[in-house]
């Protein structure tokens, strides 16, 4: 006779059909990567064929399957109504005695006399399966104390198997309900209502990108976060470098983490759980070390490395004994299904005002009328082609989400229940967004791109997008390198995966200005700023030791994502290009920026750095660029030096750069001067005493070739990157450069814009040409066409 209950411990993956994926994995985990160092919690498991039988002795099967056969699930009131029903049947019969006492058993050695805390989860026989995800679907009961308990909270499992969304989704996904059975998973609770928890996966959710562990955290238990109520932090951590020994946590981002679900100190009330506000310092602060995360990241790589597959996992940190506990792991079911060969691209013809702004799920981009919905008794006025605008949503709501164009939610992190449902639907979602349904007006027209990185926009009006299908097969070789522009570190997971020979211009400003937003002397003279100013910083830099330590951490990284992103192909980071005017927009910038007429031509590039008063504002850079290459081991970022006006100026910038512990030659290191002043072209020889070569920034070098403004609409039409003046003084760069065998690239808008002009640079010897990501493909064919031997 076959047990009913079975400890993890002699659980493997072979039981999936009688235990269910989630439980079947934690036995998998605990006797194979305990001595890894992968922590799980002990408990036991109850089998499929326990749930037959209780079905069977109580005349379930055939009611259940009479009222399943007449229901139409795309009818919300009446899928309710039905689910209703049959979870009161299931909760209401008694469990088989031989059931009832093997738990009572089982639950005794656990527990071994103590008031010990246990969660009670579901586990599917067709759960987390490569190709299908039911995360979420079926009910979980936490901080559950003694025997009488655990036998209600296993029932009321049993029938979570029959929840509205559940009954839905078996039915759009093909499963029937014959052949899926339930197990209940009694684990003992790890006290992370005191410490932390949250989801990791390993691999970047929305790119699909392979090479990091995206880990989401916030205070108490994890419901909160798989649930989507709260706006967690987010960390992103590289395999290869942390693999090799080197801290690779290269990007974090601080959640609003208001709530957290705690154990209820008062169980006679009948709640096991109480949801209470946190307090204002510890939201102001990362729920997690980079320690912490950098022993998760290490967790998930080796239970990836044992599935052999990207896996989605749930993880508490223990706040009495500080320990780090995998509480779940799963097939990750939505990138890694992604087939190679092409894929949908969405971009926006045209932006508009922004209403609201949250964190973007899916990469796409839909608009239509906006449909508030209070709760899911409400569910019924979506229509399809609505935005679905509510607080938060569960997988209670997928039978209406598939209706939705899009979705807009209050609270909710990348890695909730929703945001994955919202995935494996094919539906951009913006999450976290705080106050959507105050902002957001019924039957609104709106657009909401997911499409523009990390930061989801919901902007008025229907605006016009357009969808391309980029294929990347059959690229022929080229006798030039075709490398990328990138100006917004969040998108390079996206970028990284295309066919470039690396990134040939990445703008530092783009990090200061969206990521920092201060100016580098308020974070350097802190103190004795104006109050209200001061408190602007702080709440700006919050989560960090202070604004000066924001200010480089965040400079890290910006430029540790473009390395980790495109590793081992060269980064070519240009440094910090703003003009005074622009300086001034940053926090702080009006008490140290001066006024000037003409700032293209004033206050900027080499000659800043070298000044006196921004030495000290240069070397916040230098510093965020050593501990890059050295500190966290990119020695695949290069530098680039921008607007350098005389040799001498060279040379005090390549000495300045050397004092600061960035010598060109040292660890590999080259120092690139972008070619953009016409005196670089013409004394190109003495510059290139001090650089490793030029990348050409054709963009300035055309208006002060030919003595225009670039930004002034009354002579746009005479600005031509073309005009022979000015490819002269490109020949002459390029075959300087080549002369000496030193790099030559170019950076400029003129290769993505005129595809004659890209064929003129490579016919006259240019190595590299930087593009915008958008013409990558189609120039790499047409110049391949034009140069069919490649």
């Amino acid at each position: 006779m076959q047990p009913y209950v079975i400890p993890f411990q002699s659980l493997g993956i072979a039981d999936i059909e009688q235990v269910g994926g989630k439980n079947a994995s934690l036995g998998e985990m605990i006797g194979n990567l305990s001595a890894s160092g992968v922590c799980v919690p002990g408990g036991f498991a109850t089998t499929a064929d326990a749930y037959r039988d209780f079905l069977k002795n109580n005349g379930l099967e055939q009611r259940i399957k009479k009222t399943l056969e007449a229901l139409d699930v795309d009818d919300v009131t009446a899928l309710a109504r039905a689910g209703a029903d049959i979870r009161g049947w299931i909760s209401a019969a008694p469990l088989p005695p031989r059931l009832e006492q093997e738990i009572r058993q089982h639950y005794s050695d656990l527990a071994a006399g103590s008031d010990a805390s246990f969660a009670v989860r579901s586990s599917a026989t067709a759960e987390d399966l490569p190709d299908a995800s039911f995360a979420g679907q079926q009910e979980t009961f936490l901080n559950i104390h003694g025997i009488d308990n655990i036998l209600h909270a296993i029932r009321e499992v049993f029938a979570s198997l029959y929840n509205d969304r559940a009954i839905s989704y078996r039915v759009h996904t093909g499963y029937t309900d014959s052949s899926v059975a339930l197990s209940a998973g009694v684990q003992r609770m790890v006290r992370s209502d005191l410490g932390a928890s949250g989801v990791m996966f390993t691999m970047d959710t929305e790119s699909g990108f392979r090479d990091v562990v995206f880990i989401t955290s916030s205070y108490g238990l994890g419901e909160m976060v798989v649930q989507g109520a709260v706006n967690p932090d987010e960390f992103y951590v590289h395999k290869q470098k942390l693999a090799a020994g080197y801290p690779a946590l290269v990007r974090r981002s601080i959640g609003s983490k208001q709530q957290r679900m705690v154990f209820n100190k008062d169980r006679a009330a009948g709640r096991s759980t109480s949801i209470e506000e946190v307090p204002q310092a510890e939201r102001d602060s990362f729920s997690l070390t980079d320690k912490d995360v950098l022993e998760l990241a290490r967790h998930a790589m080796a239970i990836e490395q044992h599935y052999g597959r990207p896996m989605d996992i749930e993880w508490g940190k223990d706040g009495l004994d500080g320990r780090l506990y995998i509480l779940q792991a799963r097939p990750e079911t939505v990138q890694s299904q992604v087939v190679a060969g092409g894929v949908e691209k969405f971009r926006l013809k045209q932006r508009g005002e922004v209403l609201i702004e949250g964190r973007a799920i899916g990469q796409k981009i839909g608009s239509g009328p906006v449909r508030l919905v209070a709760s899911t008794a409400e569910m019924s006025k979506v229509q399809a082609g609505d935005v679905l605008v509510t607080d938060m949503t569960d997988p209670n709501w997928e039978p209406v989400m598939k209706k939705a164009s899009a979705i807009i939610t209050n609270r909710g992190g990348r890695t909730c229940h929703a945001a994955i449902i919202a995935r494996e639907l094919g539906i951009p979602a913006i999450v976290g967004c705080g106050h959507a349904t105050g902002v957001l007006k019924e039957n609104e027209i709106v657009t909401a791109s997911c499409a523009e990185g990390d930061t989801g926009f919901v902007y008025r009006g229907k605006l016009p997008f357009e969808i391309t299908r980029q294929d990347e097969k059959a690229l022929s070789p080229l006798p030039v390198k075709l490398t990328l522009n990138v100006g917004n570190p969040t998108l390079a997971f996206e970028f990284a995966q295309m066919p470039s020979a690396g990134i040939g211009l990445a703008r530092l400003e783009f990090v200061i200005n969206n990521l920092i937003g201060i100016h580098p002397k308020a974070a350097l003279q802190f103190q004795t700023l104006p109050a209200e100013l001061k408190a602007a910083v702080l709440k700006q830099a919050r989560g960090y030791a202070d604004p000066l330590a924001f200010y480089v951490e965040k400079l890290t990284e910006g430029i540790a994502t473009l390395g980790a992103a495109f590793w081992p192909r060269p980064v070519i980071v240009r440094l910090s290009d703003f003009k005074s005017n622009e300086y001034r927009k940053l926090l702080g910038g009006e008490l140290y920026e001066p006024l000037e007429e003409n700032p293209m031509l004033g206050f900027r590039g080499a000659g800043r750095y070298v000044a006196p008063s921004f030495r000290d504002c240069f070397e916040l850079e230098c510093r965020a660029m050593k501990k890059v290459r050295e500190g966290m081991g990119y020695t695949n970022v290069e530098i680039m030096v921008p607007f350098v006006r005389t040799v001498q100026e060279a040379r005090e910038v390549v000495e300045l750069l050397a004092q600061n512990g960035l010598k060109r030659g040292e660890n590999g290191l080259r120092l690139i001067m972008m070619c953009e002043i016409p005196s670089n072209a013409l004394l190109a020889e003495e510059f290139l005493q001090y650089f490793d070569g030029f990348s050409i920034g054709s963009n300035d070098l055309t208006q002060l070739t030919l003595g225009l403004d670039r930004d002034s609409s009354l002579v746009a039409n005479r600005f031509d990157e073309r005009d022979a003046a000015v490819k002269i003084l490109l020949e002459m760069a390029i075959r300087a450069c080549n002369r000496q065998n030193k790099y030559v690239g170019i950076c400029g808008q003129g290769p993505s814009d005129h595809f004659d002009f890209a064929l003129w640079l490579m016919d006259i010897g240019i190595q590299s040409m930087s593009l915008n990501p958008d013409t990558l493909l189609e120039t790499w064919r047409k110049l391949a066409e034009a140069h069919p031997k490649g």
